[in-house]
């Protein structure tokens, strides 16, 4: 498959998570990846939750991990991945890093997805989450989508899936295109967590949802309110 690959170097992404999710300590503090599953498993003897929060370490392989402050915000999609939270380029069965080269383009592309299971799951309106933004960069060489009108469905996600699936079994970084849900805005997705850097946190959103759609996401570190068109 000729694909074009482009590098992308960005020196501010910007990627939203549910706020709920904490540090896991492994990757925070362990300094040898090599040694998380024999941890992992020792802790589990004591504590059988321990291996649900820290996720499939057999997702990532070894050379690939990444440890040290802040790494469990580059790891977590990786080993958290699942076939009930498919994406854009991923049918859940591997992870990606996904990120908006600015703040506008990440809210607007958890806001529709969020908005999603909101709907799906008929929540009652108020302001039902919290999420955090992490803010990092890229220099990386990445498959350019542009102009691939197959690939970047709004609803359709099929063909990007195998698309996804077909280029990370090839060797690629990771994938860029143009936001499908914020004009002008830019997206990446990284088939590994050693092809971004470690990001650091940025501002904490709560978003408001008014049992049809999100219309509110407010900043709660000054509680600026912006509406959502």
């Amino acid at each position: 498959m000729n694909v074009p690959v482009r590098r992308v170097t960005w020196p501010r992404t910007v990627r939203i998570i549910r706020s709920i999710h904490p540090p896991i300590d492994l990757f925070e503090d362990i300094a040898d990846p090599a040694d998380w599953e024999a941890l992992a498993s020792a802790e589990a003897k004591f504590n059988p939750r321990i291996r649900e929060s820290i996720g499939d370490l057999s997702k990532v392989p070894v050379a690939r991990r990444v440890t040290g402050p802040g790494a469990s915000w580059v790891m977590a999609p990786f080993v958290h991945c699942s076939p009930l939270r498919p994406g854009r380029f991923s049918d859940g069965s591997f992870g990606l890093y996904y990120a908006g080269d600015r703040t506008e383009v990440a809210i607007a592309e958890t806001v529709h997805h969020h908005a999603r299971f909101m709907r799906a799951t008929d929540e009652a309106p108020g302001w039902t989450s919290q999420f955090r933004e992490l803010i990092g960069s890229i220099d990386a060489d990445l498959d350019d989508t542009t102009g691939r009108a197959d690939l970047l469905d709004p609803d359709d996600y099929h063909a990007s899936q195998v698309f996804g699936t077909e280029r990370r079994a090839a060797g690629s970084n990771g994938l860029t295109w143009p936001s499908v849900r914020f004009p002008e805005g830019q997206c990446i997705a990284v088939f590994w967590p050693d092809v971004i850097p470690i990001p650091t946190q940025g501002a904490h959103f709560a978003y408001h949802w008014n049992g049809t759609a999100v219309d509110y996401v407010k900043r709660l570190d000054d509680g600026e309110v912006l509406r959502v068109s």
